[in-house]
């Protein structure tokens, strides 16, 4: 059993999917066509044998809700742990009051409550698998006040722009953090993942409070860096950040190449999710399907390639899905073309009969939506 407690927390300001956005949090957000964001940070931590979890929400908590549900098929241990989902008062003055550190505050008690020495923070806009366990001994082992997970790429002029990065000495200590603006190629990402302990992190929280009403825990562990020792610790593999429509995009993209998908789904690493008894999708004689990732429940009448397909989804006869992600419980109606398309669920399209993105900037067709 692991000895820390875990936090989801909520991305910054920086973080926006247009359209999606305006719907539901990110921790929600509809993944590979039957996983939402939100199961990845969580099967971690209980594959990381970490019990006693909490979720933090910035706004519209329902849709998290309805779906994490008492966390019991997560594979949590309720006799020993737990799952729970909070969130802050929301601020009337102004979003920018609307920080992690403020929700930390607010539910500090449940977070003194806690009996684990350690905390383990991450975040619900970043998709990878990693043992926090390992991060933890070797935290513990290292002496450091806080580590930080991040990721070493060479492809950061084009990817990750608004993502935290460390500056780091060559002991791997961090000096300091900063935005990815995209003037370099090669970036230390942060994985917006931290262990530390349980004690120093509500002093953080305190001394954020004190410095700034806007500081978010980033900011404070920046304000630190030459004070406490801080540390990186390298993950080599697969990672994805959802900052805008384009990155989810391309993360759904990225993964119906079957070794990236090795990368992020193990044999021995699940990644949980609430399942329901829909029954299995239909194919009809004159379906076409190349290259895709279709969930169940769907009726596939028409031709599909390179394309994700969410639950309950139909696409009817002389219908054409190409390069795109469909969410469920949408509708493609015969005759209609799509390619480059985010489309958000319970949606109909069947009166348009072209619509077409740019895999650098996909198109998006809103949530219950009729065209």
């Amino acid at each position: 059993m692991c000895n820390a407690l875990g936090i989801v927390n909520f991305p910054g300001s920086n973080v926006k999917v247009k359209g999606m956005s305006d719907y539901r949090p990110i921790a929600a957000f509809s993944f590979l066509g039957r996983y939402r964001m939100v199961d990845f940070p969580i099967s971690n931590m209980t594959n990381s044998e970490i019990e006693e979890i909490q979720i933090y929400l910035k706004n519209r908590p329902r849709s998290v809700f309805s779906h994490v549900g008492t966390g019991r098929h997560y594979n949590i241990n309720s006799k020993r742990g737990g799952i729970s989902i909070l969130y802050g008062e929301n601020s009337p003055e102004s979003e920018f009051y609307n920080t992690d550190i403020a929700s930390f505050k607010a539910n500090i008690r449940t977070i003194e409550k806690s009996n684990k020495d350690y905390v383990i923070i991450a975040p619900s806009h970043m998709l990878y698998s990693l043992n926090y366990d390992t991060v933890l001994k070797a935290h513990v082992e290292s002496g450091a006040d806080v580590s930080v997970v991040y990721k070493a790429v060479d492809n950061a002029k084009t990817h990750y722009h608004d993502c935290n990065t460390l500056l780091l000495n060559k002991q791997k200590g961090v000096l300091s953090i900063e935005k990815n603006r995209g003037n370099y190629k090669s970036r230390n990402i942060s994985m917006d993942t931290y262990v530390l302990s349980k004690k120093l992190f509500v002093e953080l929280i305190d001394e954020a409070l004190k410095t700034s009403s806007l500081f978010w825990f980033t900011d404070i562990l920046n304000e630190k860096c030459e004070e406490l020792d801080i540390r990186g610790y390298q993950y080599r593999g697969y990672l994805a950040a959802i900052t805008d429509l384009a990155s989810f995009y391309e993360a759904n993209m990225d993964l119906l190449n079957r070794e990236v998908a090795e990368d992020l789904f193990k044999e021995e690493w699940p990644i949980y999710t609430r399942t329901n008894d829909s029954s299995p999708t239909k194919y009809t004689t004159d379906a076409k399907v190349r290259k895709c990732i279709i969930s169940n429940g769907c009726c596939i009448e028409g031709e599909i390639e390179n394309s994700v397909i969410g639950r309950g989804c139909i696409i009817k006869k002389g219908a054409v899905v190409k390069n795109s992600v469909i969410c469920p419980n949408t509708i493609v109606g015969e005759g209609v073309y799509l390619n480059h398309v985010v489309v958000d669920k319970e949606v109909t399209i069947s009166k348009v009969k072209n619509v077409q993105g740019m895999f650098e900037a996909p198109a998006y067709v809103r949530k219950g939506d009729r065209i």
